[in-house]
């Protein structure tokens, strides 16, 4: 039989049709033909030219872009340490692809576990100076994977409302219960652990929190859990995905900025922001690591990360290790753009590290700002509820290392012209 055309399916307009006109949808399709409705939200945003998701990059280098062809500054990147094209880290990819191959073809459990791999989790196990390391395919399954292999039936998780949506991920596919309390509120959290211990001695309690929110660029109460983990007797879990290599000695981490990283039992992070790659880790005591290198399913059943991303990873700790003056950079600029937008007037919530929200309210505006911002050569990321509260929506703005005080000048000047013209400002600077 001949093939038949069906047109170009990566056209959601043309997959819209091709369902909706087909003799019989079937039903569990039919929030795929609402999404894309005449009177959506999505069709509303394409058609007023206002969609700023999936958009094509044709190069990058750090911390400049060219979007249909036009060269931008980068300010929605998490390449914290401005790594990703930096010479030495680029050949140590290069070099890996030559010896090892582009792939593993297989998990860790099997054929999927190279020299390389060790080598990372022994290196980066010193580095945080902690017993054991594994390493995960992605950083979303690292969290999902050590929540599903550590909190069983009759486990209870405790989990900031605020968590990020991996850890979310994990809690839904763990067969413990899971007490959310509200952001940062540690009186809120230690009720929850009382109640628990009160009404269920025997469960295993489970302190789950990002070290550093995503959105709001705010710092957890690291030095209050600990504390209430050890009163309670629950194990406490960090996700570092963006505080490793961005805060504390070093770079090592949320827990290090506080000085307790000997009193928190795991960490996670991923290798996509810092370490300019692709992948994830949980570091904890030998014992605890070993039971998840045994039982995580995310780690178990996926394909090992592949050699160029474990080499490129190998190379940033290298330089990391060697030009601390990255990090210190990083601070100097973040304190500087905070400083600059909240001098503006602009609102950047309670940020206290390279990422930056700039509030612009209702999400229509955000577009707007988000559009007029890329006009005016300066890349950010729109942020709209669910992902922030209602009238809460925003630019999100985050730094490198390798950003110039002329970059950081540039994209300030953008804001305030940009935030005058969608009345977020006033003419005298004042907020609107």
């Amino acid at each position: 039989m001949g093939h038949t055309s069906q047109g170009d399916l990566s056209s959601p307009n043309v997959e819209s049709k091709k369902l909706s006109g087909s003799p019989s949808v079937p039903s569990i399709f039919q929030k795929c033909i609402d999404f894309y409705a005449p009177d959506s939200l999505y069709q509303s945003v394409k058609q007023a030219g206002l969609y700023p998701y999936f958009r094509p990059i044709e190069k990058q280098d750090g911390t400049r872009a060219i979007i249909h062809g036009r060269e931008i500054i980068m300010a929605g990147s998490n390449n914290y340490l401005g790594l990703m094209s930096d010479p030495r880290v680029k050949k140590a990819a290069s070099d890996a692809i030559e010896r090892y191959g582009t792939g593993c073809t297989g998990s860790r459990f099997l054929n999927g576990t190279l020299d390389l791999h060790i080598e990372l989790e022994s290196r980066l196990a010193r580095f945080m100076d902690v017993e054991a390391c594994v390493l995960f395919s992605t950083g979303y399954m690292t969290n999902q994977g050590v929540l599903q292999a550590m909190a069983r039936r009759g486990d209870i998780i405790f989990s900031d409302k605020d968590n990020h949506a991996c850890i979310v991920a994990g809690t839904q596919v763990s067969l413990a219960d899971t007490w959310r309390y509200r952001h940062n509120d540690i009186e809120q959290l230690r009720m929850l652990l009382t109640r628990a211990k009160n009404d269920r001695p025997a469960a295993g309690l489970f302190i789950v929190s990002d070290g550093v929110f995503s959105m709001s660029g705010t710092i957890a109460k690291i030095p209050d859990l600990v504390d209430l983990a050890e009163e309670f007797g629950a194990a406490l879990m960090l996700d570092d995905a963006h505080a490793i290599g961005v805060i504390g000695e070093g770079g090592k981490g949320s827990a290090s900025h506080f000085g307790v990283s000997d009193r928190v039992h795991l960490t996670t992070g991923t290798f996509s922001k810092s370490f300019a790659s692709l992948g994830g880790f949980c570091l904890g005591s030998h014992d605890v690591i070993g039971y998840i290198r045994h039982s995580s399913n995310t780690h178990i059943y996926s394909a090992s990360m592949p050699p160029a991303n474990v080499a490129t990873v190998l190379a940033c700790l290298d330089i990391l290790e060697a030009e601390p003056e990255r990090v210190n950079r990083l601070w100097t600029i973040s304190d500087y753009m905070r400083d600059g937008f909240r001098n503006l007037g602009f609102n950047v919530w309670n940020s206290q590290t390279p990422i930056i929200p700039v509030v612009a309210g209702d999400m229509q505006t955000c577009f707007l700002m988000w559009r007029d911002l890329l006009e005016e050569g300066v890349f950010v990321n729109a942020v709209v509820p669910p992902a922030v509260p209602p009238g809460q929506s925003l630019l999100r703005t985050s730094y490198m290392a390798t950003h110039t005080n002329e970059d950081l000048d540039y994209i300030l000047d953008a804001f305030a012209r940009v935030g005058k013209i969608h009345g977020i400002l006033q003419n005298n600077g004042s907020p609107g």
